[in-house]
This record gives C-alpha cells, structure tokens and sequence, in this order.
C-alpha cells in the first residue's frame, strides 16, 4: 500500500499509516468512539432535562411578589408639589387574585410539559441502547448525508436566472468547405482533436489536464489542489464546433454531476475565468444548455471576494471555499498583475447581462475608471499594480506575458458591445499609440518586433505570447482613428511574418517561448529556458486573422504547416506534449497536455 502524503492541518502534520499497516483496528476504533460518542451525548441531555428542570422551574414566590395586581394597578407616585403625600388610584385587589390563579394554572401545565419532555428523552435513549452497531453507524452515515445535502442545496440555492435573449450565432453550422483539399486538411485538424480528448477521456479524466506519457491526470497551482476537469470545461465549444457533439454530451454529463466549487482550493482568479467561466459561458451560447450558465453564476460568485481589497483590483489568487485572496510572492512587492486584473471585462459584463446583477459589471468597470485616473510612464501601463495602494509596480511594459490581454480585452469589449463602448476603444487607441512609439521597432534584417520596456530601456526581446498581437492589430484596423486602418492591417501582417520566422528557423518548425533580437541574432531563442514550446496558439491565432481579413492563401499554408508540425513532433500514443527544446533533432517531452490546446490551438 502506498503512503499518502502528509497533510498540512493549522500549522501541524497528520502522520499517515506505515506501508503495509492495516487500517482495520484504527477502525474499530473510530466505531467505539462515534458509539460512546452518542451515548454521552444521549445521557448528557437526559441529566439537562432532569436537573436542569429545577433551575428553570418557575419561583412560585418571585410570582407572587410580581403579580399582585401591579401591572393593572394605579401606581402611586409621590406628588413633588404636596410633600409627604401620595397620589393616584387605588389597588384593585379582585383583578390581583384572578392573574395569580391563571398563573398557577400556566405553572402546572408548563410541569406536565417536562414531564413529558423527560418520558420522551428517556425512551429515545432506551431505543438507541436498543440498537446494534450497524444501525447506530448507519445513522450516523444517514446525519452526514442530510449535512452535505443542505449544503449543497444552500450552494445552489438562489434566485433562478432570468431568461435573456440568446445572441445570433454565425458560421457555427456552415457545412463543409466546397474545395476538398481544405475539407482533408480540416478534417486532420478535426482527428488530431479527436486523439488530444479520447486520451484525456481515458487517462486524465475528471483532473484538470493530462500527462500524455504518463498517462495519468496533472495538475499546477494555477487550478489549486482540486480535480476541476479544466480541460472539459476548456474544450466544450471547440468540440462543439467541430460537430463532436457526443463528447460535447460526455463533458456536459461530467459537469452537470461533477464539477463542484465548494472546495477549499486557492485557485488562480484570471485563469479560472478564462478557462472555466469563459469556457462555460461559451458552451451556453452554443448549446443553449443552462447547466452552463448556472455553474458559471457559481464559480463567479466564489470569485467575487477576490475584489475586497482597498482599491477593488482583486487578488490575483483566491481560496474558493474561505474567500481569502493574496498575491502571487514574486510579483513586483505584492502588486496584482495588467493581464490578469485586466481580463476578466468580457466574462463578466456577460454574467450581468444573464443574471440581471449589476455587481460583476460594476466590478470590472470600476478597474478601468481606476485606470484612467493614473498616471502612466511614457503613456505605458505597467504591468504591476499594488491593490493595497493603488500604486504602479516595477515599471515593466510588455505586450506579451504580464500584459497581453488586457490590450485584447479593451478591443473585444468595444467589439462586444456592438461598438458603443467608446471609452474601451479610446482606451485601446491611446494604449496601442503608446506601445508603437515605445515598444516597436523593426530589427537590422527589417523583422517588426515588439520589444518589452523595462524601467526607461528597451528590450529587444519578443515572446511567442506576445505573437497574438498581429490578429489584434488587424483586428482593430477597422475604426483606428485618423484613417489608419491600412497601417494597423500591414503592422499585423509584419508581426504574422515575424511570429513566422521565429518558427522556420528552428528544427521542427515549431515556435520558441522567447527570442530576440541582437547580437547578429533574430527571431532566435538564446536562453536554453526559452527554446520550449508548450503547445501555444497564439502564432496560429494571428495566421487565422490574418486569412480572415486578407484572404491571403500563405496564412492558411503557414497554419496547415504548424499543424503538421504538432502533429509529427509533438504527438504520443497518449495525448500531445510540449517539447522542451525545438532546436534539437531528437526533442525531449515536457509530458503535459495543456487545456489551452484543445481550446484554442485546435480550434
């Protein structure tokens, strides 16, 4: 028998059985004890009732000097202008003796109730004498059962949600493509997902993600120590999409019986909302399932103390059972992190708009008005912010990790809002004029890059995160202000071709975590911690935006290329993995299946 874990308990450690040892007469135990338990707690209440009676019986003297008539009676009072003389009426001596002889029949009759009360007592605890082992421990079982019952039903408990109207859905059953070559390509990429669910299905089933070697279910601190199945949740609406619409039925099944937010797990509040309530909420609109929509009510109602802090920036962490939140201990003094606080807007206007409660809106509305009220080096946001404070943190700048999507949520928030928010696209424009003028710079071999700012210097250092930024550019072309449409398109397609290069020169085709741009180096990783790929998609994400508005046929090849890349370097017979160094010929594996790869890279 394996040896489980110590578990930390208020500061101690619970030692756990030997390997081999036998739990039974730790059992036995534990029955003796929950018996004598119920049985002293029988007795003690049995000696309450009995003792107790004659401290609680009614003092028949205490009665009598009470009730003599003086609630119905006159009170005299001495008459302060007439010393030494009484006023008032007199005492009505008939009405005194009728109240104490209704009196001594309540006292009688509250006798004959403890009486009773005591006859009762004493059969109950002669019938659980009566009883056997098995019956007092199913008893026991049958109390804790109605326990977790009320509580689960508390949980859940709440006003339903008023039904809304359902958006219009676009292009999610359009057919198959006319042209047979982009059928075959599809249906590949359609497969590949096949493979990334079935051996999550079999192997990780239920746990957040998978570890395709291993076989086995994985987890990181992102998700706290709880089996949330992140990659149901992530993967419904891809799936959905794709018309695998049994294993979209299999992950509903498993959430509508499974997935619980009551646990004491200290999870990530940016990421939670992005992968769970993000996921579910999308599933919704797709379905129209409400199972969905109601968990996502109550992940985000166990994510609202995360926003009890001085300045309302929530915590970037928080405890979903005790709603306790803190920061992550390396970032920047305690601060709260742009990306992090900055993208939960879209998820949560949404959850206002479904259950009619503003407070999810006045949330994250309250962030940005915080926002527009600071000061900003060089018109930069940093990316750290103290929600003690209110205070910028180390003033570092990127497009990439750390600050990437708060920049896409201001862009999708005025998108969403059917272009009626102006303030989030002005506060886009006004961002992204910042970030050309500071960030962006084209290297001696005419790649466009965007840098990070650290502290007054540039770096000339590119993530693949911040390879999303060319679909966002393009994204926003349409509506930049003074006609710039034409400029923001072509900077996409420049970082489209740079994210692109960074790939062809590697091995196996497939895109570092971070290169850079010096020393007669371009789009190249130099750090051995910087040469993996974990199975991102924001590469294939620019390309996807970059056909959409462009049509241009070299997006959809550069895609196709790094899906055979996938395919052939990063498959194994369980699942897909990242490779730790996409420079090496024979590439070793990081044995995890990341959630984000069915949700987006597939997709």
């Amino acid at each position: 028998m394996t040896t489980p874990a110590l578990l930390p308990l208020s500061g101690r450690r619970i030692p756990t059985l030997a390997p081999g040892a036998s739990s039974f007469p730790y059992h036995r135990a534990t029955l003796r004890l929950s018996e004598k338990f119920i049985l002293l707690l029988i007795l003690s209440a049995f000696i309450t009732l009995c003792f107790g009676a004659f401290f609680f019986l009614p003092d028949n003297s205490k009665h009598k000097r009470f009730d003599l008539g003086l609630e119905h009676m006159l009170i005299p009072h001495i008459d302060s202008s007439k010393e030494g003389r009484l006023s008032g009426g007199p005492v009505i001596h008939g009405q005194g003796l009728h109240d104490e002889h209704r009196h001594r029949e309540e006292e009688e009759s509250l006798r004959s109730k403890i009486r009773a009360d005591h006859e009762r007592v004493l059969e109950e605890a002669k019938e659980k004498l009566r009883k056997s082992r098995e019956q007092l421990r199913a008893e026991i079982q049958t109390e804790k059962n109605k326990v977790a019952e009320q509580l689960k039903v508390k949980d859940g408990a709440g006003k339903p949600l008023p039904p809304v109207p359902m958006p219009k859905l676009v292009g999610i059953n359009d057919g198959d493509p006319g042209d047979p070559e982009v059928k075959e390509k599809r249906d590949k990429i359609r497969e590949m997902m096949k493979h990334a669910w079935d051996s999550y299905r079999q192997y990780g089933w239920g746990h957040n993600e998978l570890k395709p070697l291993s076989k086995k279910g994985h987890s990181t601190n992102i998700f706290g120590n709880s089996q949330m199945g992140a990659t149901i949740v992530d993967a419904l609406d891809t799936l959905y999409i794709m018309g695998l619409h049994s294993e979209f039925k299999e992950g509903q099944e498993w959430i509508q019986q499974n997935l619980n937010f009551s646990v004491n797990a200290e999870v990530s509040v940016f990421e939670v909302n992005i992968r769970f309530i993000g996921g579910l909420l999308a599933a919704y609109y797709l379905s129209g399932q409400e199972v969905f929509k109601v968990k996502a009510v109550q992940l985000a109602e166990k994510l609202l103390p995360a926003f009890n802090t001085p300045t309302g920036i929530p915590w970037a962490m928080v405890n979903l059972k005790s709603g306790v939140g803190r920061n992550w201990g390396w970032a920047s003094a305690g601060s709260s992190i742009l990306a992090e606080f900055g993208t939960l807007h879209m998820e949560f206007v949404h959850l206002s708009y479904l259950t009619g409660n503003p407070a999810y809106f006045q949330k994250v509305i309250h962030i940005r008005k915080l926002l527009a009220k600071m000061d900003r080096p060089n018109g930069l946001y940093p990316n750290y912010l103290n929600p003690r404070t209110g205070r910028w943190g180390q003033h570092h700048t990127s497009v990439g990790g750390l600050g990437d999507s708060f920049y896409e949520y201001l862009l999708k928030a005025w998108l969403m809002s059917d272009k009626t928010d102006t303030e989030a696209r002005r506060t886009y424009d006004d961002a992204i004029e910042a970030i050309e003028r500071h960030l962006i710079r084209k290297s001696n071999g005419g790649l466009t890059f965007i840098g990070e700012w650290k502290n007054g210097h540039l770096e000339r250092k590119m993530g693949h995160l911040t390879c999303f930024a060319g679909g966002m550019f393009a994204l926003g072309a349409d509506g930049s202000p003074n006609d710039k449409a034409g400029h923001y398109l072509q900077l996409g397609a420049e970082i489209a071709h740079t994210c692109h290069e960074s790939y062809d020169r590697t091995v196996l085709k497939l895109g570092p975590e971070a290169f850079k741009f010096d020393s007669g180096l371009e789009a190249v990783a130099v750090r051995q911690n910087e040469k993996y790929y974990i199975l991102r998609p924001e590469v294939i994400e620019t390309y996807w935006y970059m056909w959409r508005f462009t049509h241009d046929p070299k997006y959809r090849q550069w895609g196709w290329e790094a899906a055979q890349a996938i395919d052939k370097h990063c498959r194994v017979s369980g699942g897909f993995s990242g490779i730790k160094d996409v420079y090496s010929s024979t590439p070793t594996y990081d044995d995890v299946q990341q959630s984000f790869f069915l949700a987006e890279t597939l997709k």
